[in-house]
């Protein structure tokens, strides 16, 4: 995959089936965002809305797992395959803060 400097910014090119999967994955999470907020609005119970909560929480986990397993498979191993180093250091870093 292609990857550009782009006045300080990464892009990467992703296949259409990672597009799709990834978009797909974050309009479920913003419906059941959206669906959160309807239920606040509705005066839902507290424990209704934790578990909603948690199945979002879950879902974002989910979508951190996939793109996290995209980026090593694809533009890491390139990476390093091209002998770019850093990019292990600029992967540590992200997961610190993924991990928090």
């Amino acid at each position: 995959m292609k990857e550009e400097n782009s006045c300080c910014h990464k892009t990467k090119e992703r296949s259409e089936k990672e597009y799709q999967d990834l978009i797909h994955r974050l309009n479920r999470i913003e419906g059941q965002v959206r669906g959160i907020k309807g239920m606040v609005e509705k005066n839902v119970y507290c424990t209704e809305i934790l578990v909603q909560v948690a199945a979002v929480n879950a879902a974002l986990n989910s979508f951190n797992k996939v793109l996290l397993a995209n980026h090593i498979r694809i533009c890491v191993a390139e990476d390093i395959r091209q002998g770019k180093e850093e990019t292990i250091d600029e992967l540590v870093a992200v997961l610190q803060k993924v991990m928090k």
